[in-house]
């Protein structure tokens, strides 16, 4: 049986937690990098990750992470046609809820508090996993 792909959106910050060989996560890297994670992005979360990147890890690292993800047939890139506003704690953070609901993600993968807040709302349901917790799903597969 073949394993089930996971889309997701990543926030920012869990994708800086990924990429190290050592980091407790990079299996997500990986899986995604085997084409059992496909990633939906929007052109403000890519502006955000290279942003981050470039100040967090280093310019050359941001190059080619945003390399990676220009050429991946695993990468969904997603234009929202509506924004949500659903995060009001955290406005900035709506751009991944937004990509979440326009290409119908499974889960927003995320440690930012900000997205509890979305769990509260009946309609469209956005399901929001710590990378933790979804690490744990992915070794359940």
């Amino acid at each position: 049986m073949q394993d089930e792909v996971r889309r997701i959106v990543l926030d920012t910050n869990c994708l800086l937690a990924i990429l190290p060989s050592r980091s407790p996560y990079h299996m997500v890297w990986t899986d995604f990098l085997d084409y059992k994670i496909e990633l939906c992005v929007s052109p403000e979360i890519l502006l955000e990750y290279e942003e981050i990147l470039s100040q967090k890890a280093s310019l050359q690292i941001a190059e080619i992470v945003l390399k990676i993800l220009a050429t991946r047939r695993n990468v969904k890139k997603i234009e929202p046609s509506w924004r949500f506003n659903m995060i009001k704690s955290d406005p900035d953070d709506n751009k991944f809820v937004d990509c979440a609901i326009c290409g119908n993600a499974e889960f927003i993968v995320s440690n930012d508090s900000h997205f509890n807040s979305v769990k509260e709302i009946d309609f469209p349901i956005i399901a929001v996993l710590k990378i933790q917790e979804f690490v744990e799903l992915l070794l359940r597969q």
